[in-house]
């Protein structure tokens, strides 16, 4: 498994460095979008789509992805309905765990899903026109609470955080996750270290106060995108998302936590 696991990232690595270091925009967001069709093609899965459903939920994403292009790569309305979703619709599926076999809430999640894997296109493609630092320090936020998370939760953890959606997460991690940003992210915009990072930019844009609330802010909310992708495997009784990456599980385990940072520090930064 270990060895699986290893072989995949390498093969992953290879692939995602080379293109989002040296592939121009419209290379790099083709890859991407290759991503969404497949995040996509999960997310009906979970949903629990039937027969060729979750092929046609990922085709119908392409097809939107495709002509959101037109408006432009900066697309300010869909991270606002994304960050409206997380904002309200995360809590809410956290807290009242609505199932899918509410018809309302499985027709919301169908049409949200278009929304959101839309918007995180746009932002992820949005922080490569900033500048390679700029979304490589975007994506380390998330890389830097899962970490400090593990970790934290490993030596210190004993408050579950959802025990009836993810037994292994703790306050205590999650704490550990958040020092981990904030520490690091502290020091990357002192030293402006590889600047434009997404923290210089938010002590550029909100000062030194509002950017550790805007880092805390996307902290919290790649643990709720974390949790809110774990509901929905729970809810479809399945342990990934799916086996497209051996050793790994789906693109969207890989993602989960991607989905609200990405279109919410992008709006933040305006």
């Amino acid at each position: 498994m270990l060895r699986t696991r290893v072989i995949t990232a390498i093969v992953l690595l290879a692939v995602l460095v080379p293109v989002t270091l040296f592939a121009p925009i419209g290379a790099f967001g083709a890859l991407i979008g290759f991503v969404v069709v497949f995040a996509a093609w999960e997310w009906g899965r979970l949903l629990k789509l039937n027969g060729a459903g979750p092929v046609a939920y990922a085709l119908v994403a392409g097809v939107a992805l495709l002509f959101s292009t037109f408006l432009g790569i900066k697309s300010t309305p869909l991270y606002q309905m994304a960050a409206i979703f997380w904002v309200l619709a995360g809590p809410y599926a956290l807290l009242r765990k609505p199932t899918l076999a509410a018809h309302t809430w499985r027709a919301f999640l169908l049409f949200a899903g278009i929304v959101v894997l839309l918007a995180c296109w746009h932002a992820v493609v949005d922080a490569r026109t900033r500048g390679v630092a700029f979304v490589l320090s975007l994506l380390l936020v998330v890389w830097l609470a899962d970490i400090g998370a593990y970790f934290a939760g490993k030596a210190l953890g004993r408050h579950k955080l959802a025990p009836s959606i993810s037994p292994g997460k703790t306050w205590e991690g999650a704490v550990g996750g958040w020092l981990a940003v904030i520490v690091i992210g502290a020091l990357a915009a002192a030293t402006g270290f590889y600047a434009p990072t997404v923290f210089t930019a938010f002590v550029e844009h909100l000062g030194w106060d509002r950017s550790f609330v805007a880092l805390s802010v996307l902290v919290a909310f790649s643990v709720v995108g974390d949790l809110f992708e774990s509901l929905l495997k729970r809810q479809a009784g399945v342990k990934d998302s799916s086996g497209l990456l051996p050793g790994h599980g789906g693109v969207l385990d890989r993602i989960d936590a991607l989905l609200p940072v990405l279109p919410i520090a992008l709006l933040m930064l305006g």
